[in-house]
C-alpha cells in the first residue's frame, strides 16, 4: 500500500534529480497539490454508502501505478546494485520481481529477509527455484541454459468466444474510449480553469 505523505515526498525528489521545475508547463509544486488530491481525497462507494481512502491510492489509477513505480524503484536501488555488481539479472513489473543468483540458497534466503525490513508497507513473498513462474511465462534454468514457456495459472480456465461476441466487444471497447475521451477532456479543462483562475489547492 503507497504510503501517501511519503511517496509524494518521492515524487519530489524523482522530479528535482530528473532536473524538472515544471511539466508542461505546470509546476511540481502544483503538480503536488494535484497527487495529493488524488492520493488523499479519493472515494468510493460501498454498499449503499461512501467512503474516503484513507491509506494508498485509487486502484486502477494510472497516477497510482506511476507514483508506486517511483516508489518501488527508490526502493529497489540497493538491490540492483548488488545485482549489478555481482553480474545478476534483476528485472521488475510492478511489484513483481524476477532475479537471478548464483550464490548459496541460504545467502540469498538472508539476503531476502534482510530486503524484508527496509519498507513497512513492502514486504517480499519470494520462491526460490529452477523453474519458476513470472507473469505468465514459466522460467527453467536448464543447467544454465534459461527455456520460457506460457505460464497459465492454476485458477485460469481457457475459454472460446465466438467471433460475432468480439465485434461486440470492440464496438463496446471503442464506445467505452470515446466516452473515456470525453471524461479526460473534461478534467483537462476543469483543470486548466483550476490553474487559469490560479485556485489555491489545500
Amino acid at each position: 500500500m503507497l504510503p501517501q505523505e511519503e511517496t509524494l515526498d518521492i515524487l519530489m525528489t524523482f522530479l528535482h534529480v530528473h532536473g524538472y521545475r515544471k511539466v508542461k508547463e505546470i509546476s511540481i509544486d502544483t503538480i503536488k497539490k494535484l497527487a495529493s488530491i488524488i492520493l488523499k481525497d479519493n472515494v468510493f462507494a460501498y454498499g449503499k454508502k461512501i467512503y474516503k481512502q484513507t491509506t494508498g491510492g485509487a486502484m486502477g489509477s494510472s497516477l497510482t501505478l506511476t507514483l508506486a513505480n517511483i516508489l518501488m524503484a527508490k526502493w529497489q536501488k540497493n538491490i540492483v546494485e548488488e545485482q549489478t555488481k555481482t553480474c545478476e539479472f534483476y528485472g521488475r513489473y510492478i511489484d513483481d520481481i524476477f532475479m537471478t543468483w548464483n550464490r548459496s540458497e541460504e545467502e540469498l534466503r538472508k539476503f531476502l529477509d534482510d530486503v524484508n525490513t527496509w519498507h513497512p508497507n513492502i514486504k517480499l513473498d519470494y520462491k526460490i527455484g529452477r523453474s519458476l513462474p513470472f507473469l505468465d511465462v514459466q522460467l527453467t534454468n536448464n543447467n544454465g541454459i534459461l527455456l520460457t514457456s506460457v505460464y497459465h495459472k492454476p485458477a485460469a480456465e481457457p475459454y472460446m468466444l465466438h467471433h460475432i461476441y468480439l465485434i461486440i466487444l470492440d464496438m463496446f471497447s471503442s464506445i467505452l474510449s470515446k466516452h473515456l475521451l470525453h471524461v479526460l477532456l473534461d478534467i483537462r479543462r476543469h483543470l486548466k480553469l483550476l490553474i487559469m483562475n490560479d485556485v489555491t489547492l489545500n
